[in-house]
């Protein structure tokens, strides 16, 4: 279900397939932060302790005055996340700029696969990133080796290559990775149609 927040859009909801969560159990929750306080938010995170993680970017731009800078920026902007028990997202949300805890409804929030903060973790600093609009249809592929494997996405093909479009449904963003054509598999239609989001 897609839901309006003040800067940015999110969806809700959790992905099908998933093991059952224990209040005790250490998982991973999607944060929604005040715009542009994604850093600051992580920040005040660690000071509590709780662990968190901010995939960021590279982007480099030109300031007025003709200097270039290269500047590590949010590559979910809006989101970080956070790795902790069920019962502990009112911690989560007594930190300045954390908005929400999303996923579910208010009171059970659904955590993210493992495997998918993983391989973001992994991954991320081997290949070249950076936001992408998100996608809702297109063919699917599988990074089959390489940094990121296993993650699956929608492929681009651009004068020089390929990228896939990663998409973290929980919070509805979508990231493009460039990937040598080699390093990808097609996903069977029956897989990427299974939750009726993609089609031809």
């Amino acid at each position: 279900m897609s839901i309006e927040r003040p800067c940015i859009g999110a969806a809700e909801g959790g992905l099908p397939g998933r093991a059952p969560e224990t209040p005790l159990s250490l998982k991973w929750f999607a944060v929604y932060t005040s715009c542009r306080h994604e850093k600051r938010v992580a920040q005040h995170l660690d000071r509590r302790e709780i662990e968190n993680y901010l995939p960021l970017y590279k982007s480099r731009r030109k300031w007025s005055d003709g200097s270039k800078v290269t500047l590590d920026l949010p590559l979910f902007p809006g989101y970080l996340f956070v790795h902790i028990k069920h019962t502990e997202r009112g911690h989560v949300l007594g930190v300045p700029g954390a908005l929400a805890v999303l996923g579910g409804s208010a009171h059970d929030p659904i955590a993210l696969p493992d495997e998918a903060i993983n391989a973001l973790r992994t991954g991320l600093d081997r290949r070249t990133v950076e936001p992408h609009p998100l996608l809702v249809a297109g063919r699917r592929a599988r990074i089959r080796s390489g940094a990121l494997a296993g993650m699956e996405g929608v492929v681009l093909r651009r004068q020089n290559g390929f990228r896939v479009v990663i998409t973290l449904e929980h919070i509805a963003r979508s990231i493009a990775v460039e990937v040598p054509l080699e390093e990808l598999e097609p996903v069977p239609d029956v897989e990427w149609q299974r939750d009726g989001t993609y089609g031809d």
